[in-house]
C-alpha cells in the first residue's frame, strides 16, 4: 500500500513537471501569452501573434464568438490564459514566471522590431512578393553571368591572360 502512494506521487510530480515544461515550450507550436501587447490577458494578442493575424481581428472574432455561445467564449478565453504561458523574453531563455531553464529558438521580426518564438512556415510577406524577390536575384545572377561571358569571350580578357602568363 505504501510503494503504491509512492509511485503514484512520483508520476504525479513527473506529469507536473512535464506539463510545465511543455507550457513553457509553447505546446511545441509557439502558442504564448502577449502580454506586453495584450488588453485583459493577452491571449487574443498571442494567438493573433500565432496566426499572424492582427490582434484587433482576433479580438472581433472573440466578441463574435461571445455573442453566439454566450459563456463558452469566457471559459475558453479563461482556459487558454491558465494553460498559455506568458511570451518568452527577447534573449530566448525560460517564459517569464517559470524557474525552467528550457530554452526557446527566438528569431527577429522585422514587423514588429522585436524577438519571437520561432515558427516553421511563417512567411511575413505575400507569397507573390517572396516570388518578384526571386525573380529578382535571379535575374541579377543571369546579367553577372552575361557580363562574365562578354569579358570571357572579349579581347580584353585575351590581353589579361597574356599579361598573366608573363
Amino acid at each position: 500500500m505504501m510503494s503504491y502512494d509512492r509511485d503514484n506521487s512520483r508520476n504525479g510530480r513527473r506529469q507536473r513537471k512535464s506539463f510545465k515544461r511543455s507550457r513553457a515550450r509553447g505546446w511545441g507550436m509557439g502558442l504564448y501569452r502577449n502580454t506586453r501587447d495584450g488588453k485583459v490577458g493577452g491571449v487574443c494578442a498571442g494567438l493573433a501573434d500565432h496566426f499572424d493575424i492582427a490582434h484587433w481581428v482576433m479580438r472581433l472574432m472573440w466578441v463574435g464568438g461571445f455573442l453566439f455561445t454566450g459563456t463558452l467564449a469566457l471559459w475558453a478565453y479563461l482556459a487558454a490564459w491558465i494553460l498559455l504561458s506568458p511570451q518568452p523574453s527577447r534573449y530566448g531563455g525560460a517564459a517569464q514566471g517559470d524557474d525552467t531553464d528550457d530554452s526557446v529558438a527566438m528569431e527577429y521580426d522585422e514587423r514588429y522590431h522585436d524577438y519571437r518564438p520561432r515558427r516553421a512556415f511563417r512567411y511575413p510577406e505575400p507569397g507573390t512578393v517572396r516570388l518578384n524577390r526571386a525573380r529578382e536575384r535571379l535575374d541579377d545572377a543571369l546579367r553577372r553571368v552575361e557580363n562574365m561571358e562578354s569579358y570571357v569571350t572579349s579581347r580584353r580578357f585575351n590581353l589579361d591572360r597574356e599579361f598573366s602568363r608573363l
